[in-house]
């Protein structure tokens, strides 16, 4: 029962991980979009506004996406992508909490991406209505960390910078790759099921 209990200790705890990466994400964005809560305002930044932090090579540039990480937009599909991602951070949310026989990277990746999802669909859920922009679900996407790579040229396109990320992207990102990875020792759903009890383990309480 003890080791029952320091496991389940264990798993809450990458869920407290999760809440605090969801939180600094939150942070950053209300920092960087600005706003005004009881009493307490914050400007924040303009939309386009781009301040150097290292140079050139790293800024802080606020824009918003209506789509999903990096700017990928859906168009009219947003909302069935905001009901998707709520199905999927649910199952991960599940997956993270049987998730006791993996090596811990891979509990902390699936905590990674599981923070990731949630943040940035929070944005979509509930930006649009509190800064009345957009119906509930229909809420875009704060971005605000450009970094600079050497110009390259894809379908006729010229990309002089990383696209615009924030926080709850570079952990997505991060735990993607932990991820892949890791592929081979991820347990499979049938693996978190718990076991169950023998006949001939029943008959010896007997």
């Amino acid at each position: 029962m003890q080791a029952e209990n320091g496991t389940d200790v264990k798993q809450r705890m990458y869920f407290v991980g999760a809440l605090l990466l969801v939180v600094i994400d939150q942070v950053t964005k209300l920092l960087v979009k600005g706003f005004d809560v009881a009493g307490i305002s914050h400007q924040g930044m303009y939309l386009g506004e781009s301040i150097p932090v290292l140079g050139d090579v790293v800024r802080l540039t606020f824009v918003e996406n209506p789509g999903m990480a990096f700017g990928i937009s859906f168009g009219a599909a947003k909302a069935l992508l905001t009901l998707a991602t709520i199905a999927i951070a649910s199952f991960l949310a599940w997956y993270l909490s049987k998730l006791h026989v993996a090596p811990r990277a891979a509990s902390i990746a699936i905590m990674l991406v599981f923070a990731g999802a949630v943040g940035n669909l929070i944005d979509r859920m509930f930006y649009g209505v509190l800064y009345g922009e957009a119906p509930l679900l229909y809420g875009k996407v704060v971005d605000f960390v450009q970094v600079d790579i050497p110009d390259v040229t894809w379908f006729g396109e010229v990309y002089t910078h990383w696209p615009v990320f924030n926080v709850a992207d570079s952990c997505v990102s991060i735990g993607v790759v932990m991820l892949v990875l890791l592929s081979s020792k991820m347990p499979g759903l049938s693996e978190l099921r718990p076991a169950q009890p023998t006949q001939g383990a029943d008959s010896g309480d007997l």
